[in-house]
C-alpha cells in the first residue's frame, strides 16, 4: 500500500511546488510597480540578482554548474536568452500600460501559440481537437482584452507590447524543439546572464535607482521570482502530466489578478472574467494527450 501511494505522494508535492512557484509569479507585476523603475533597469535587477540566485542554488545542492550546456547548443541558446530577456523587458512596459492582471492574461496565450507555430513551420501535427482550443483561446483573448464589448477600454498599446512578448516566447519554443535538450534550469541562468550582460550599458548611461527600498522591490525580482520561482516551477513540471502543470499554470496570473485587486483595486468586468475562464480551459484542453502515450512535461517559458 505504501509503494503504491509513494508516486501519488510525489506528484501531489510536485504540484504543490509548482502551484507555489506560480503563486510567486503572480506577485512579480506589485513588486514592479513598487519599485518605481523603468522596465530595462527592471529587467536587468531581475537577470542579475537571478543569476546570483540561481548559481548559489546550484552550488547548495551540489548540482552540475548551469553554465554547462551540452555540445552544440551555445548558440542556440544565446540566441533564444537574448530573445527571453526582449520578452521581459517588452512585458515590463506593456504592465505600466495595462493592469497587470490583464497583461498577464493576455501574454499566458503564448503556449497555444507555440503550439500553431509549431504545426506551421516545424510541420508538427495540430489535431482538430488543438486547433479548437486555439479558437476559443482567442475568443477568450477578445473577451478578455474588451475587443467584444465585456469591459472598460484598455491600452491597445499594451495589449500589441504583450503581443511582441508573446512572439518572442514563440520563438524561443521554435528554438528548442531540438534533439538536444536543454536543462529549464540551465536555460534561466543563461537567460539571468545574458540579460545582464546586455542590459548593464542601459543603467550605465541612465544611473542607478535611488538607494533604499526600490533596490528591495528590485532585488526580489531575481531572488524570488526568477531564482526560487523556477526552481519551484521545474521542479514540479518534471513530475506531472502536461494536461496538470497547463493547468497549474493558470494559478500565475490567477494570483495577479488577485494581487491587482487587493492592491490597486482594479477588478475586470464579468464578460473579462469569462474570458480568462475561456482562456484557462483552452489551454488545459490543449494540452491534453491525444494518445495514449505518455505526455511530456511542458517547456513553456514564464513572464
Amino acid at each position: 500500500m505504501q509503494a503504491s501511494s509513494s508516486p501519488a505522494a510525489a506528484e501531489t508535492r510536485a504540484a504543490w511546488r509548482m502551484a507555489a512557484g506560480g503563486a510567486l509569479l503572480g506577485t512579480l507585476g506589485v513588486f514592479l510597480l513598487e519599485s518605481g523603475s523603468d522596465a530595462a533597469s527592471a529587467a536587468w535587477f531581475r537577470c542579475a540578482f537571478g543569476v546570483l540566485a540561481l548559481t548559489l542554488w546550484a552550488q547548495a545542492t551540489r548540482r552540475t554548474p548551469l553554465w554547462r550546456l551540452p555540445a552544440g547548443t551555445a548558440l542556440r541558446v544565446g540566441v533564444a536568452a537574448a530573445l527571453v530577456v526582449l520578452s521581459w523587458v517588452v512585458f515590463f512596459v506593456a504592465i505600466q500600460h495595462l493592469s497587470v492582471g490583464l497583461a498577464t492574461v493576455v501574454f499566458h496565450v503564448q503556449p497555444l501559440c507555440i503550439m500553431v507555430a509549431g504545426a506551421w513551420w516545424l510541420g508538427e501535427p495540430l489535431p482538430r481537437a488543438r486547433m479548437a482550443a486555439v479558437l476559443l483561446a482567442l475568443l477568450g483573448l477578445s473577451l478578455a482584452t474588451g475587443l467584444l464589448g465585456s469591459g472598460a477600454a484598455v491600452s491597445w498599446l499594451g495589449v500589441a507590447l504583450c503581443g511582441v512578448a508573446v512572439v518572442a516566447q514563440t520563438a524561443v519554443g521554435l528554438l528548442l524543439r531540438a534533439r538536444t535538450p536543454v536543462p529549464p534550469l540551465a536555460l534561466a541562468w543563461w537567460q539571468c546572464a545574458v540579460g545582464a550582460l546586455v542590459l548593464w550599458p542601459w543603467l550605465w548611461l541612465n544611473g542607478w535607482p535611488a538607494w533604499g527600498p526600490a533596490w528591495g522591490w528590485l532585488a526580489a525580482l531575481g531572488v524570488l521570482h526568477t531564482g526560487l520561482a523556477y526552481v519551484l516551477i521545474y521542479g514540479g513540471m518534471a513530475r506531472l502530466a502536461t494536461a496538470r502543470t497547463a493547468l497549474l499554470q493558470f494559478v500565475y496570473p490567477a494570483v495577479t489578478l488577485l494581487c491587482d485587486a487587493l492592491v490597486y483595486q482594479r477588478l475586470l468586468a464579468p464578460g473579462q472574467w469569462l474570458g480568462v475562464g475561456l482562456m484557462a480551459l483552452a489551454l488545459w484542453w490543449g494540452a491534453r494527450p491525444v494518445s495514449a502515450a505518455a505526455p511530456q512535461a511542458a517547456l513553456t517559458r514564464r513572464g
